[in-house]
């Protein structure tokens, strides 16, 4: 009876927090996706698609955390609301709390290992993909039929008033751009066309644009002489689109199979962090044991500073410990789960001290 009561508490709390974090992280990330959308790195058409992407990946950091937070804060309140105390005064022990904090642990830490092992991966691998589709495509500039638009890269600016559906056959089209001469004189480049198509290299690589019966002008700023030209087929090259994850890493798309069979600092890392993930959940939910434990009169958010302090100190040494191994200084996760046992003993340490018997001290004489 207690197990499913504690168990109920605890996942509705934990559900909640990680309602609230996860509202907090998607706006993040959807100012992210439109700062992306903005510079052109893919069209506004698959934000949405890259945005709950993103989200799915972050969940191997998300949930340990908010497992750890909703813990510490329906523990919390059952601590300072006296129930704990009552349930302590009528003979549950230690291993009443235990039972179902194992089953809550073992649930999320599964949750997790789903996510950091397989989930993660192919949404980041679906998202390059996205990306990499959209890249293929004029529209990956933000091109729109009937708006101005400026190509990536500095290309100039853009204008048709029609466009096929996946971008490649554009209708009546205007380009200007601006460059400065051989004379160190500004020039306005001008090209309309009839009809345009987008086309790639043999290799993939560059990206061109070719109109189709039209006109180009190129105009001096500041002289007359100016130079007006008709053509049947004119190309012209088009900036790469690429991602602007400045910090984007090849090895976090691959999956967790194929990690084991390159041999590279990054590879190394990132399976290392993939198979701490559900320890991490395991060793967080057991440090939310004892510092979830309050007195009535003890202030509500004074625990909660000094576990989120414990959580970044916990997590900045696993980071440490991944810089160490991307440096190529350590080629295991030894050390990362060495941190992760020393965490879980000092936890499951103090949660034992705070249980155990104490002796009554002798009556002075």
């Amino acid at each position: 009876m207690l197990d499913r009561y504690f168990l109920r508490e605890l996942a509705q709390t934990v559900a909640a927090t990680a309602i609230v974090l996860l509202a907090i992280m998607s706006g993040t990330s959807f100012a992210h996706v439109l700062q992306q959308v903005a510079n052109g790195s893919f069209p506004a058409s698959v934000m949405f698609q890259v945005l709950g992407l993103n989200m799915l990946d972050g969940l191997t950091t998300l949930l340990p955390l908010s497992a750890f937070l909703g813990v510490l804060l329906g523990l919390g309140r059952m601590y300072r609301e006296s129930e704990m105390h009552v349930l302590a005064s009528s003979g549950m022990g230690a291993t009443g709390l235990l039972r179902p904090m194992a089953i809550l642990s073992l649930a999320v830490a599964l949750l997790v290992g789903t996510v950091s092992l397989w989930l993660g991966p192919w949404a980041a691998r679906t998202s390059d993909a996205l990306v990499a589709a959209a890249n293929r495509s004029v529209i990956a500039a933000g091109l729109d039929a009937g708006r101005f638009t400026e190509l990536p890269g500095k290309g100039g600016i853009i204008f048709v008033d029609q466009l096929s559906r996946d971008g490649s056959q554009l209708g009546n089209t205007f380009i200007a751009t601006e460059r400065v001469g051989k004379d160190k004189v500004p020039h306005v480049k001008l090209v309309t066309g009839k009809t345009g198509q987008l086309y790639q290299e043999s290799d993939g690589n560059g990206r061109f644009l070719a109109l189709h019966a039209g006109w180009q002008y190129e105009i001096p700023l500041g002289a007359d002489n100016w130079r007006k030209m008709q053509y049947e087929r004119n190309d012209a090259s088009l900036s790469s689109i690429q991602s602007d994850n400045s910090d984007e890493d090849p090895a976090h798309s691959l999956g967790t199979l194929a990690l084991l069979r390159v041999e590279t600092g990054d590879a190394r890392a990132e399976f290392a962090w993939r198979t701490i993930a559900p320890a991490m959940t395991l060793v967080l939910l057991m440090l939310a044991l004892p510092l979830s434990r309050a007195t009535p009169r003890e202030p509500r958010f004074g625990r909660l500073l000094l576990a989120v302090l414990s959580f970044y100190l916990y997590y900045l040494l696993l980071a440490l410990c991944r810089g160490q191994i991307i440096k190529g200084h350590w080629h295991h996760a030894g050390p990362m789960w060495m941190v992760s046992f020393l965490v879980f003993g000092l936890a499951a340490w103090m949660f034992r001290s705070q249980y155990i018997e104490r002796r009554p001290r002798k009556a002075a004489a």
